[in-house]
């Protein structure tokens, strides 16, 4: 992680913490001539718009109060839920997902293809099992973790 990244998250743990919130990701990214700084929260039964407002007024007033100031370059803020295709960042989001719909891109292909979709059957610190649909029929496919880009929720069309 960026040294920014690292201290924004020691500034807002302490509120997400305090109101049972969960920090899902973070990010500090330049995207054209502007950076942002994107803070992804969420909690059992979902957060709300003002339950991300009161995030990012705490989180702006603890920045500009920081002494040195973590980030010197101007950016913009955002503080939102992960919505319905949360990231899967680590093992507990995994565990939370399983039985869920998924995407996982791939860093190389696995029988000709990058991306699957399907249900996550299982899941353990070296593979995935995902169920997948190929036309009319399901297979089981396993997926080395090392392998895996990028996962997070799908809704299922």
């Amino acid at each position: 992680m960026s040294a920014v990244v690292d201290t924004v998250k020691d500034l807002v743990m302490p509120v997400l913490e305090e109101n049972n919130f969960e920090l899902v990701d973070l990010e500090f990214v330049k995207e054209g001539k502007s950076w942002y700084l994107r803070v992804f929260i969420d909690k059992e039964g979902g957060i709300d718009i003002e339950e991300c407002a009161y995030v990012s007024e705490y989180l702006s007033d603890k920045l500009d109060n920081a002494d040195p100031d973590p980030i010197p370059q101007a950016y913009f803020l955002e503080v939102s839920s992960p919505g319905a295709e949360r990231p899967l960042k680590n093992e507990e989001d995994y565990q939370k997902a399983l039985g869920d719909y998924i995407h996982v891109s791939l860093y190389e292909p696995l029988d000709n293809q990058k991306q699957y979709e399907g249900f996550l059957q299982s899941v353990d610190d070296q593979h995935l099992v995902l169920k997948i649909r190929i036309k009319t029929r399901e297979k089981e496919i396993t997926i080395d973790r090392k392998k895996i880009a990028k996962a997070r929720l799908a809704v299922q069309i």
